[in-house]
């Protein structure tokens, strides 16, 4: 008998374990362990946050889900992780011993590496929680009543873009529903080395249908910038060249700003030599298995991800639905096969497919793979992908609540967006 641990149950974790389920032995178990009992659904915080969801829509109790799956769900964060014994110390003074540990624990939010930044103490809003976007709403709400500047961006050593880009479009459509709009100016600061940029080096003409979005909604940008300091009201930013001099330092007026963090891997995690990067993101192969600890893999936010190139102001790479889902896919293969003496040879497609919700349009993208070169580079954009941005909603929320794990993005790129063909996972043969 095997004992397999999940850390997290975000988007990655949960249908992690839902997949493990499929791919255990009869005799083996499963164990969820998670600082937070109920699952959100991250896509939909820019949609809290002007007020067009409310908390219950996009929530999901995972307790008695795991319990109809045959799943145990320990409700606490972790503490300490001793990969040598394979334990994991909870924060309620419990402990967990595993055969093998799958860590799909998202991000750790680094706000603290900006004076001034974000919602816990500081001047900035966030959408990366459901706790921040409740709190951007009453911000949201105090400027519909009191007009003025407005910052949306991504700050230096950010890896997650696709969020800022969404909020500043909806945001800008729920003013113009308020008929304040005139009345607020809009700029995009972000570190990405031009519009479009992603952390992907852009996927098709996404450049342009940004840029071409931001100069009809009337909407400023600032790129290469790096953000200094945060006061009440008022934002310090550097302009950064090229060659990583500072160009121009510049003092932004603001009313109400939304500002995504760098991610950094969780406390738990960080300083384990061979476990993690400096950064505390989790190291893997193509198999997503630490080469260190191979009973230990990773899946999501928390794997270490080299950027795509050198960029002026550090940009992250993101690791986006598909992606995450491809992962799972391997992991549960290639944990079963271990399962049954068998060597893993399970390889995740990684491939972008995004829905970008502008409020009443939107954006979407493919790549294969994430990383440049790539076999599709493809964008476009339409009244559509709001639509669509929508239904995956719902479809994801009622997955979760099912406690499925049939993968979504590669129908979705099938069926809608037209893609000949998106493979999820590989599996090598012996001459591989």
């Amino acid at each position: 008998m095997a004992h397999i641990v999940v850390l997290g149950a975000g988007l990655g974790g949960s249908i992690m374990a839902y997949e493990l389920r499929e791919q255990i032995r009869p005799e083996d178990r499963i164990t969820v362990v998670t600082k937070d009992p109920t699952y959100h659904f991250v896509p939909s915080n820019p949609w809290i946050a002007v007020g067009w969801r409310e908390r219950e829509d996009i929530t999901v109790d995972l307790a008695p889900i795991m319990a109809r799956k045959g799943i145990e769900f320990r409700a606490s964060a972790a503490e300490h992780l001793d990969p040598l014994a394979r334990r994991l110390t909870l924060a309620d003074g419990s402990a967990v011993d595993y055969d093998y540990l799958v860590i799909a624990t998202g991000p750790e939010l680094a706000f603290d590496e900006i004076e001034g930044f974000g919602p816990h103490g500081g001047h900035t809003q966030s959408v990366c929680h459901v706790d921040h976007a409740e709190q951007a709403r009453a911000a949201f709400e105090r400027l519909v009543a009191n007009p003025g500047p407005v910052i949306v961006g991504a700050a230096q050593g950010a890896s997650c873009f696709g969020p800022a880009y969404e909020f500043i479009f909806i945001l800008e459509t729920a003013l113009r529903r308020a008929k304040v709009r005139d009345r607020v100016p809009m700029t995009y600061v972000t570190s990405e080395p031009y519009v479009g940029h992603l952390g992907l080096d852009g996927v098709g003409d996404t450049r342009g249908l940004l840029e071409s979005e931001m100069r009809e909604k009337h909407i400023k940008w600032m790129t290469s910038t790096r953000v200094k300091k945060v006061e009440e009201g008022r934002m310090t930013v550097e302009e950064i060249a090229d060659d990583g001099s500072v160009k121009a330092e510049r003092e932004l007026p603001f009313a109400f700003a939304m500002m995504l963090p760098a991610f950094r891997g969780i406390k738990p995690l960080r300083g384990i030599e061979g476990l993690v990067n400096p950064r505390g993101f989790v190291i893997v192969d193509k198999h997503q298995r630490n080469p260190k600890y191979p009973e230990i893999f990773g899946v999501g936010v928390c794997v270490a991800i080299p950027p795509t190139g050198p960029t002026p102001v550090p940009c992250g790479v993101p690791k986006t639905g598909f992606m995450i889902e491809s992962m799972v896919t391997a992991t549960a293969h290639n944990i079963g096969a271990l399962l049954r003496g068998h060597e893993p040879d399970s390889v995740g497609s990684w491939n972008a497919v995004c829905l970008a919700d502008f409020g009443d349009g939107g954006v979407a993208f493919v790549a294969q793979p994430q990383i440049p070169p790539r076999n599709v580079n493809w964008s476009s954009s339409g009244k559509w992908v709001h639509l669509a941005k929508a239904g995956f909603e719902k479809y994801f929320i009622r997955k979760i609540k099912k406690g499925t794990s049939e993968p979504f993005y590669e129908s979705l790129a099938l069926k809608v967006l037209g893609i000949d063909k998106l493979k999820e996972v590989t599996h090598e043969g012996p001459d591989t």
